[in-house]
């Protein structure tokens, strides 16, 4: 059981696991015999050869539209966890290294953006720029892409507010790791600071940055998917995991249950889920000897 179970088999198992949702998100729409967007007569019809997942009340095949919003909501964890893991390392590593009063206000700065409901800052961020951010891809000549200005809004909202606890990681493991010999004998050798921390202070953080990265796409996608359910993610005729979830949802009712309409979208993300939250325990007990089971 312990070799069945070990990290290497678990890290193995979820990355592919990944891969194949990565691959179903990209191709499986256009292996589908239907788009995303096809309706038909066969409204709410339950899963059956033709239809694995079913159909929605506009007769779109639920299938097709949950693979096109896995492509919605990995793109958005993705990016959301690429923009919070840039500003957050880069932030807690100036702080740690630079220590003192630098450090001190910087580090109050995250404890005041850490008091406000940070889902109420991306909900602020999206009802205030949509249509600034619209006007903006028009006159840039961007027509195509203004009805994706809710959608960058999301990648750039997420990633602002999910940056404050990577940015306190990193800092602790900085003041730890300034003190260290080796770091010592670089500010001997003469070395610039921008060398040290490129140098000798990154390379020993990669491990928990990689563990928490795999942490925080699953949080992103979480807070996607619920932005979507109150309909404030992307817009119709688009979809990801969190509005499919909200239109099935809606059929969940004493007269009818149309309980295939959530089987879809629930099924990959719970897989999602489950497989990034596996890699990022099986990782940290990688690289984290606190951690390590014998």
């Amino acid at each position: 059981m312990n070799t069945v179970f070990s990290n290497q088999n678990i890290i193995r198992l979820s990355g592919l696991l990944l891969l194949l949702l990565a691959l179903i998100a990209v191709f499986g729409p256009w292996l589908s015999p239907y788009r995303y967007d096809d309706t038909s007569h066969g409204s709410l019809l339950a899963p059956s050869w033709s239809h694995w997942f079913g159909t929605d009340l506009n007769g779109r095949d639920v299938l097709t539209r949950s693979m096109h919003g896995a492509r919605i909501s990995l793109l958005v964890g993705c990016v959301g966890a690429g923009v919070s893991l840039v500003i957050g390392v880069c932030y807690g590593m100036i702080s740690g290294y630079c220590g003192g009063k630098i450090d001190a206000l910087m580090m109050r700065f995250v404890d005041i953006l850490y008091s406000l409901p940070r889902l109420i800052l991306v909900i602020f961020i999206i009802a205030v720029f949509d249509q600034y951010a619209k006007q903006w891809l028009i006159s840039v000549g961007r027509q195509d892409w203004s009805a994706w200005s809710r959608l960058i809004l999301l990648f750039v909202g997420l990633g602002m507010v999910e940056w404050l606890t990577m940015a306190r990681i990193i800092r602790g493991q900085v003041l730890v790791l300034r003190e260290r010999q080796f770091v010592q004998a670089a500010h001997v050798l003469g070395q610039s600071n921008f060398n040290i921390i490129r140098l000798h202070l990154l390379p020993n953080l990669s491990g928990i940055i990689l563990v928490y990265l795999t942490l925080t796409i699953p949080s992103v996608i979480l807070e996607e998917s619920f932005l979507s359910f109150l309909g404030l993610g992307v817009q119709a005729p688009q979809a990801s995991w969190g509005t499919l979830l909200s239109e099935g949802a809606s059929f969940i009712n004493p007269i009818r249950i149309s309980w295939w309409m959530l089987l879809g979208p629930g099924l990959f993300m719970a897989l999602t889920l489950l497989a990034l939250n596996f890699l990022g325990d099986a990782l940290r007990d990688r690289f984290d000897p606190k951690f390590r089971k014998d």
